[in-house]
């Protein structure tokens, strides 16, 4: 009962000290909180760069999934370029146009709305041309001046059909007429002023025809500031008056309705905007509606030159609303869309009417700032606390996955129910907040190893000093060149080592770790050339002379594994005992024989006994490259013929950075007692067999090759090495490195 009580009160001590660790308020956490509240700010501020950046997210799942295709109820009477060869330049006389609107009255066209404007009076009317034509004799040209003008006889066409007439915006003033027809809008509230566009003026079409047709409608349509289509307003105020648009006047019209009504409230914009008979409009407080585009369908297209000569399929007409507009590149109403930089004005107010009446629009609800706000806190507080505790690896797994997430929740919101939630803003707050966390974790981590090294800088081997004792001459700039082992020793995993201790209790780690691998290197007649943080560099055959310098290396390295494992079991041990969470001590070696360059280097008030030249800088790459091959120690090619004896494995022919010339590097998995094993000896003889047939790309033997050493007693040795050949060899299956391979490896990495 007693060891089970304090089982439970470590237990406790344990989760307190961690609550305790989570919500220390260290100076990284309180900049990192600070740009969490920032970022909140600048999404209440909401800057044009935000808005773009997140709609052109929303830009990014249309693309991915556009909105389907709904032929059979929007036709586009296009004046296009033929049509223009065929029946002139625009502007068209009315009386033509008249012939037009007659035809698709006689097919039976639903409504027919109009994306241009009849704001000047026809100057092909007979009464024009009466003035202006010679040779006429008084009678005729009485005569001509008697006859109804042309814009007369396009008002009569008006009449005999259901036509919504466009007008159009204009940034500066221009009175409105007082004889002109009444809006459509109906507004229920109050404050519509104060959020719906608005303009300074309105063209509008000459009287004649303006008072003829049955609908007004306003086909204004902007882009947005990087100039694409996203938001087409319905609703718009000029001179304190409202006016619906092109396509929404259509709707009423084609739903037999006097008016359309719109509920709005001054602290909220528009909250519904309503034809009864039809799908309730979803816009967004400023009476906007997104458009969600379908790709273009030329089918949805008759040119207008067709309509006149009969040859229009009667079908692509009757019943359908109508829309007349241009394709036509001179005459400039072309617009960008998330699908398409060149898109025809009049096809925007088509998918306008397609979206509503198929009910098939986009809305952003009016929470979802706050959602995303929410989102973004949520995730940022969580990369804020687990970061330090949990290391920044964890943390990277915990950021893709939370952002992944939201990734995915907001695409099921578009694809499933077409709603717009932005997830770059929560994404970029924990990237932003990770990053941050990250290079201050990775900077005092370097602030530790500084300190490391300005403390060991000033020890010397015990050789060194007493060489120097004997012969103090010694002391002074210069080196010579001896053929030399070094010796390169690494933690793995440092940084996630160090976030378990404060910084008293790293350096007695540091010390615990390095007495031991010092005292193993200096028994084999090593000298320690520097410490640099948690990396040991050691060499032989100086200052003393060693003639087997390259077995005492090996041996230390296999000797440094030994003691390593005892240091290990004793931090469990007190781990356990103190409730703080257990991470063994790994190590990489690298070890290298070459002709180098040792004495003293520096300057003349400070220097050290230390080693230079390209062996040194290999066996340093050696030590980075045994985690790749996963390995404890990587040993190069050149002291590898003085240490057959101990149990070696090639591991491959690699290029290193910064050098140009390939070596071949041996992995040590042993001493001398293995190496002798009949199992070791079998082994290295597949081992070897692999090689050969990895590198002559007989891809087929290799495998069989690297099942069997799998399968060995000695496999389990070296098991991440063979998972890199497996997925070497699969690659270059499907991707042969090609005949003039030479079997060499690239490292990319220190």
């Amino acid at each position: 009962m007693r060891e089970s009580g304090l089982t439970v009160k470590k237990g406790v001590r344990a989760f307190w000290s961690g609550v305790k660790k989570a919500i220390k308020p260290t100076v990284p956490r309180l900049i990192a909180l600070a740009m969490l509240i920032g970022v909140v700010a600048v999404r209440v501020v909401d800057p044009v760069s935000l808005q773009m950046l997140r709609v052109r997210t929303f830009d990014v799942y249309q693309q991915i999934k556009p909105r389907p295709q709904t032929p059979g109820m929007v036709t586009i009477i296009d004046i296009d370029e033929e049509s223009l060869k065929r029946l002139g330049q625009w502007p068209w006389p009315r009386t033509l146009v008249a012939r037009l609107l007659d035809r698709l009255t006689e097919m039976r066209a639903a409504v027919v709305g109009f994306d241009v404007v009849f704001a000047e009076p026809d100057r092909m009317s007979p009464q024009n041309l009466a003035d202006i034509l010679p040779y006429l004799s008084d009678a005729a040209r009485e005569d001509m001046k008697s006859r109804p003008s042309n814009d007369q006889v396009f008002a009569e066409s008006i009449r005999r059909s259901r036509v919504v007439l466009g007008q159009t915006g204009m940034p500066f003033d221009r009175p409105l007429p007082s004889n002109m027809p009444r809006p459509s809008v109906a507004v229920l509230g109050n404050g519509l002023d104060r959020w719906v566009e608005t303009h300074r003026g309105l063209l509008r079409n000459v009287p004649d025809i303006d008072q003829s047709a049955a609908g007004h409608g306003v086909f204004t349509v902007a882009g947005e500031t990087d100039g694409v289509v996203r938001r087409v307003p319905m609703v718009l105020n000029v001179q304190d008056g409202y006016f619906p648009s092109l396509s929404l006047e259509m709707l009423r019209l084609a739903a037999g309705q006097k008016s359309i009504l719109i509920k709005t409230r001054a602290d909220i914009g528009i909250e519904g905007l309503r034809i009864r008979g039809l799908p309730p409009i979803r816009t967004d407080a400023n009476g906007r509606v997104w458009v969600y585009f379908a790709k273009s369908n030329p089918e949805q297209y008759v040119s207008a030159y067709k309509v006149l000569d009969g040859t229009a399929p009667p079908e692509s007409i009757a019943n359908r609303l109508v829309l007349v507009g241009t394709s036509a590149a001179g005459l400039l109403d072309i617009k960008a869309t998330p699908l398409s930089p060149f898109l025809p004005g009049v096809e925007v107010h088509a998918q306008i009417l397609e979206n509503i009446l198929t009910n098939a629009q986009l809305q952003q609800p009016r929470d979802a700032s706050g959602v995303e706000i929410s989102f973004a806190v949520a995730i940022g507080l969580s990369m804020i606390i687990l970061l330090p505790l949990i290391g920044a690896r964890l943390t990277l797994v915990l950021f893709l996955g939370l952002a992944g997430g939201i990734g995915a929740w907001s695409w099921h919101a578009f694809a499933v129910q077409k709603v717009l939630y932005d997830p770059v803003l929560p994404s970029l707050t924990a990237l932003l907040i990770f990053i941050f966390l990250t290079y201050t974790s990775y900077a005092k981590e370097e602030a530790e190893r500084r300190h490391v090294r300005s403390a060991f800088s000033h020890y010397m081997s015990p050789a060194l000093v007493e060489r120097l004792a004997e012969d103090p001459s010694r002391l002074k700039l210069g080196g010579e060149m001896r053929d030399m082992t070094v010796l390169f020793c690494d933690v793995r995993g440092f940084t996630t080592i160090s976030e378990q201790f404060d910084a008293e209790g790293l350096t007695r780690l540091i010390n615990r770790f390095l007495t031991p691998m010092t005292g193993v290197i200096l028994d084999r007649q090593g000298t320690i050339d520097k410490y640099m943080g948690d990396c040991i560099m050691a060499f032989w055959n100086a200052p003393l002379d060693d003639p087997e310098h390259e077995i005492h290396a090996c041996e230390s390295a296999l000797d440094m594994i030994r003691a390593l494992k005892t240091l290990n079991t004793a931090l469990k041990e007190e781990a356990e005992q103190t409730g703080r969470t257990y991470i063994p001590i790994a190590v990489g070696v690298g070890i290298n024989s070459g002709l180098v360059c040792v004495g003293n280097m520096g300057s003349e008030q400070r220097f050290d006994y230390s080693v230079m030249g390209d062996d040194v800088n290999l066996a340093s790459r050696l030590e980075g490259q045994s985690k790749t091959y996963g390995v404890t120690t990587v040993v190069g090619e050149n002291t590898e013929p003085k240490v057959r004896a101990f149990a070696l494995l090639e591991l491959d022919l690699i290029r290193v950075k910064g050098k140009t010339i390939p070596v071949r590097i041996f992995g040590l998995v042993g001493d001398r007692d293995l190496a002798l094993t009949p199992e070791f000896v079998a082994h290295r003889e597949i081992h070897d067999r692999l090689l050969a047939v990895y590198r002559a790309q007989k891809w087929d033997e290799a495998e069989v090759a690297l099942a069997l050493c799998r399968d060995s007693d000695i496999g389990h040795l070296v098991p991440k090495f063979y998972e890199m050949m497996a997925e070497r060899i699969s690659l270059f299956r499907t991707t042969p490195p090609g005949l003039a391979w030479d079997g060499v490896f690239v490292a990319t990495s220190k």
